[in-house]
């Protein structure tokens, strides 16, 4: 994918998760790699009016190669997860209401529906908590994704990474709809059938197959 198509298509992701509701007050934040590096999304710039020359190019030790707007609060973490996680094309980082609220109650989400499969393991945990933007929520966050391509962040959001932008967006929604579908079960007051780890990994294998998991 050239230069051009690669910051077409992450301002297109960042404009759709917006337009769902998952960024509410400028939130979130959409990186993908580049050139040995990556193209993050910039700082404070309301995502309707984000093109693609706004983006910002980073270095993997952070440093800015090119852009003329400061990047996300949020690019520690992406930086470290792009060194960790080599299976990492793109990341996209939401604060998506019903995950989020899950992350305030500092709570998971346990396999109660094999499509938690889709996020790489049999759970997707919630990273302990840091501040935004700082060394200790990047690595809080990379060590909660062993194992996974979804994490909630405590009293904070949802972090998805996948092998394109459009693999770590679909992430993404489906963590915001299973939270959803997670809380409608707690409302009701009833207790959720978690499926056991055989049969996620029977589950992630056929996904495999069938070439969802992004």
């Amino acid at each position: 994918m050239s230069e051009q198509a690669l910051r077409a298509e992450i301002v297109a992701v960042a404009q759709a998760i917006d337009r769902a509701g998952f960024c509410p007050s400028k939130s979130g934040n959409v990186s993908a790699r580049f050139d040995g590096g990556l193209l993050i999304t910039p700082s404070g710039l309301p995502y309707a009016q984000t093109r693609p020359e706004d983006l910002i190019q980073l270095a993997l030790d952070g440093t800015v190669l090119s852009g003329a707007r400061k990047p996300s609060s949020e690019w520690p973490f992406h930086v470290e997860i792009y060194r960790a996680r080599r299976d990492a094309q793109a990341i996209v980082h939401t604060h998506s209401p019903r995950a989020t609220a899950l992350s305030c109650a500092r709570r998971g989400i346990p396999a109660f529906h094999y499509m938690i499969a889709l996020c790489g393991g049999a759970d997707v945990r919630c990273a302990d908590y840091a501040t935004f933007g700082s060394p200790e929520l990047a690595a809080n966050a990379v060590t909660a994704l062993e194992g996974r391509k979804a994490v909630l962040l405590a009293n904070h959001g949802v972090i998805a990474l996948g092998g394109s932008l459009a693999g770590a967006h679909q992430i993404a929604a489906e963590v915001e709809n299973l939270a959803g579908q997670y809380l409608d079960i707690l409302a009701a007051g009833l207790a959720p059938v978690i499926l056991d780890e055989e049969e996620m990994a029977r589950v992630s294998a056929k996904f495999a197959g069938y070439g969802k998991v992004g």
